[in-house]
């Protein structure tokens, strides 16, 4: 009978630790749940690292609120949701994140009652003299232009009204001078009763995006022109 030659074959035995030091055994279970474990901590860690953030992002930093009314028409209607900079009027020693200037929209703490908050604009800064007349604002006797004032809601005209403003407070209206409350009503608003700026419409979505500080241009006296004389000799 024909004998056919066996080719050779290696033989293979199970791999040990002992026929090579680098070689790491693991087992395959264990090694499953340890990981299962360390990333679950990392998760709890990171879930946790992110509450902290938007915690100190709420106190510190950035806060959302809700408009309330119809007083900030047209520029911000009933129901609509800012978010506002708290950060930017800090004060730490005598570093100042930020200061407050005729335009920004402001919430605060209404003087008469500081559990509720108004949202309102600056009108007149610490110093300055207002004069509400005949719908029309003046600072220090020199009208201030407000092109995004609109006519519809400044028909009712009120009574004319001159306010001086103290220092570390502030003259604020609405923008619907129609139907706002602010210190032409209940007077000036206290610099420290101011608690932020929105800068930031996130709801309705259709308008989301950053608010504008507006346009306020009070002109410059005119020049007087000094003539001097002299007699002929």
């Amino acid at each position: 009978m024909f004998e056919f030659r066996k080719k050779n074959h290696i033989e293979f035995g199970l791999v040990s630790a002992d026929d090579d030091g680098s070689i790491d055994v693991m087992e395959v279970r264990r090694e499953s749940r340890q990981g299962l474990w360390s990333e679950g901590l990392r998760l709890v860690r990171d879930v946790f690292l992110i509450i902290v953030v938007f915690v100190l992002l709420g106190v510190f930093a950035v806060q959302p609120v809700v408009v309330e009314g119809t007083s900030m028409l047209p520029h911000l209607a009933d129901g609509e949701r800012l978010l506002v900079n708290k950060l930017v009027y800090y004060k730490w020693q005598s570093v100042s994140w930020g200061h407050l200037e005729r335009g920004d929209i402001v919430v605060f703490w209404y003087p008469s009652d500081p559990d509720k908050s108004y949202v309102k604009r600056i009108i007149g800064l610490p110093g300055e003299t207002v004069e509400v007349r005949n719908g029309r604002v003046y600072i220090n006797g020199r009208e201030l232009r407000e092109p995004y004032i609109d006519e519809i809601h400044n028909q009712n005209l009120r009574d004319s009204i001159v306010k001086a403003v103290d220092q570390h407070y502030y003259f604020v209206m609405g923008d619907n001078r129609d139907n706002s409350s602010d210190s032409r009503v209940w007077g000036l608003v206290p610099e420290k009763y101011i608690y932020g700026k929105a800068f930031f419409r996130y709801w309705q979505p259709s308008k989301a995006g950053f608010l504008e500080h507006g346009e306020y241009d009070i002109p410059a006296p005119p020049a007087v022109e000094s003539v001097t004389s002299s007699d002929d000799k």
